[in-house]
C-alpha cells in the first residue's frame, strides 16, 4: 500500500513539473495496465466501470461495494506502481459503521479512497432526496446523504490515508476541504461524447462551474489539489481549454478512459480488418 505522504509527494511533484495529474478511471485490468503505461497518476476503481465494459451507459449496478471491492485482484495484479484508488459508497444501508466499511477497503490493499458512488448530484438536483436523507439521519442518529460522504473523508483523514472527492458545488467543496480531503474533482456532471454520453451543459457553463467549485475548496485549504471531471470534457483535446480557462490542475476521466478510447478503438480495428479484400477461389 502506498502512503498518503507518497502519494501527495508524487503529485505535487507533477505539479511542479507543470504536467496536469491525470487520474484514470479503470475497472478492468487491461485498461489499468494500459493507463499505467499511458503516464497515468492515480488508478480509479468505480463500480459503475462494470456497466461501461459491459457497454451501457455509466450507471450503479448491483451492491457498489462488494464489486469495488472484487475488482482489486485483477486490478493491482497488472499495476505495478501506481496508486490504486477506490470508490466507497459511504451511504450503503448494509453497513451503517463507517469504520466497518474502512476496514474492509484498507484491509484488500487500496491505497486510497474518494467518494463514490456519490449523492452529491441528487442533492443538486432534488429535494426529495435531500428529505430522505434527512428521515435516514434522524432514525439512525448518525450523518446520512452528503453528509455521511463528509464524515466518511474524515475519518479516512484521521487515519492518515489518502483521499479524494466528487463535489458538485462551491459549498460541497468547502465541506469537503473542511474535513481534510486531498483533492477535491469537481464535477460537472455525466460524460458526453462517444455512443452512449450524457447531455452535458454547454462548454461555457462548464468551466465556469468547475472554477466556483474549486475556489469554494481553495477558500478553505489553498493547498487542497483541484481537479475536474465529465460534463463535456470527454476527450484529450477537451482539456486545453480546461487548463487554459480555469485553474484545475488536472483531470480524472472515467468515460473518457475505458469507454470511449474503446469505442473508437475497436470500431477501427475491425473496420481495418474489413477493409481488405479475400482471393478468389
Amino acid at each position: 500500500m502506498t502512503n498518503r505522504a507518497e502519494i501527495l509527494s508524487r503529485l505535487r511533484a507533477t505539479l511542479a513539473k507543470g504536467d496536469a495529474i491525470i487520474g484514470a478511471g479503470c475497472s478492468a485490468g487491461i485498461v489499468a495496465k494500459c493507463a499505467e503505461l499511458g503516464g497515468a497518476d492515480l488508478i480509479v476503481c468505480y463500480s459503475t466501470g462494470r456497466s461501461r465494459i459491459m457497454g451501457l451507459r455509466t450507471e450503479v449496478i448491483g451492491h457498489s461495494n462488494p464489486r469495488t471491492l472484487d475488482m482489486y485482484d485483477e486490478i493491482s495484479n497488472v499495476v505495478k506502481d501506481t496508486p490504486i484508488i477506490a470508490g466507497i459508497e459511504a451511504n450503503d444501508q448494509t453497513t451503517y459503521d463507517l469504520g466497518i466499511v474502512i476496514d474492509r477497503f484498507v484491509d484488500r490493499g487500496f491505497d486510497g479512497f474518494i467518494n463514490f458512488p456519490t449523492v452529491g448530484n441528487h442533492e443538486r438536483v432534488s429535494d426529495f432526496f435531500l428529505r430522505e436523507y434527512e428521515n435516514i439521519a434522524s432514525s439512525l442518529k448518525q450523518p446520512w446523504g452528503f453528509a455521511r460522504e463528509v464524515e466518511l473523508i474524515r475519518l479516512l483523514r484521521a487515519r492518515d490515508v489518502f483521499t479524494m472527492c466528487y463535489v458538485f458545488n462551491a459549498e460541497q467543496a468547502a465541506r469537503m476541504a473542511e474535513a481534510g480531503v486531498d483533492v477535491v474533482c469537481a464535477h460537472v456532471g455525466g460524460t458526453a461524447g462517444g455512443l452512449i454520453g450524457f447531455p452535458a451543459d454547454p462548454m461555457e457553463e462548464s468551466l465556469d462551474s468547475a472554477q466556483r467549485i474549486m475556489e469554494g475548496a481553495w477558500n478553505v485549504d489553498p493547498d487542497v489539489i483541484c481537479l475536474a471531471h465529465g460534463g463535456p470534457f470527454a476527450e484529450p483535446e477537451d482539456t486545453r481549454v480546461l487548463y487554459e480557462r480555469t485553474d484545475a490542475q488536472g483531470f480524472v476521466g472515467a468515460s473518457s478512459i475505458e469507454r470511449i478510447p474503446i469505442e473508437k478503438a475497436v470500431m477501427s480495428a475491425v473496420k481495418r480488418f474489413k477493409n481488405h479484400k479475400v482471393r478468389e477461389r
